[in-house]
């Protein structure tokens, strides 16, 4: 009876292969992962929706009242292009350097997808992971990709987030949101004689910060980068980002003073064009 009760206290609704689900109801329902996703009399389409919710509760406890709050890590694509120069100019935005934003979204399509016979493949060139969150379940995507595998997380709030930019950021339906990047090319480490990843661009915009987006985004790099056998993961930090070093100190980096950022660009570098 306990189990038939719970299947009774979830209301789903089956839309394009999304599930909507009333999450207060289920936050109460103690026995969901034992009763549900076992009963032999669901469909096969809802089973695996209940699975996958099972799964999501089991890494993290709703609270009754809670706004769930689903993310996921994927390869960008060319299609993504507007949402990664949007992002890029906050991230300029916010590092007080937008004079210096001469990027537009016909170059980086150039750049990071080139259309050329043989396109570097994700991780061995310039590769863009985007986050993208969700205040409802991703729908179940039967597409593979020998590259990566898209991370998803399932997050608890006690206060609902509040995007006045959602409409910029609509991504393949209108409750799937851009929330961030991170931006990253392969380099070498003389020293190790391993190769290693530089992180170019992290960014979470402003209203999901401090939650625990930026450090998913750099994890995936660094979990990319251990399963590859690379050596390091390296990026640099403006010193007075007080936030963001403590930040990458907790994520176990070490800040090197000890090194300075050396750059020839502009005119000085043009001037060894003939040289």
């Amino acid at each position: 009876m306990r189990g038939e009760e719970n299947k009774k206290s979830l209301e789903i609704t089956m839309q394009q292969g999304m599930s909507i689900i009333n999450f207060q109801k289920i936050a109460n329902t103690s026995s969901f992962t034992s009763d549900f996703t076992h009963t032999n009399t669901m469909p096969a389409a809802t089973a695996a929706v209940a699975a996958r919710l099972s799964e999501a509760l089991t890494r993290t406890h709703i609270l009754p009242n809670a706004h769930p709050l689903f993310t996921r890590i994927r390869l960008a694509s060319i299609s993504d292009v507007p949402y990664i120069h949007k992002l890029l100019h906050q991230t300029s935005v916010f590092h007080k350097l937008n004079h210096l934003f001469a990027t537009t979204e016909s170059s980086l399509a150039a750049t990071l997808f080139p259309a050329t016979l043989n396109p570097p493949t994700p991780f061995h060139s310039f590769t863009v992971f985007i986050l993208e969150t969700s205040s409802t379940p991703f729908p179940i995507n039967t597409e593979t990709s020998k590259s990566f595998t898209p991370i998803q997380k399932t997050l608890s709030f006690s206060d609902p987030i509040l995007d006045t930019e959602k409409e910029l950021f609509c991504s393949h339906g209108k409750d799937i949101v851009v929330s961030g990047l991170v931006l990253f090319f392969p380099k070498y480490a003389s020293f190790l004689a391993k190769p290693g990843f530089y992180v170019e661009d992290l960014f979470v915009r402003e209203c999901y910060r401090r939650k625990g987006l930026g450090k998913m985004l750099m994890s995936a790099v660094a979990k990319q980068a251990v399963k590859m056998g690379y050596g390091t993961v390296e990026w640099v930090v403006l010193d007075w980002n007080v936030n963001a070093i403590k930040f990458y100190e907790e994520m176990g980096a070490k800040i090197m003073p000890e090194w300075r950022t050396c750059r020839l660009a502009g005119e000085a570098l043009q001037a060894y064009g003939n040289a």
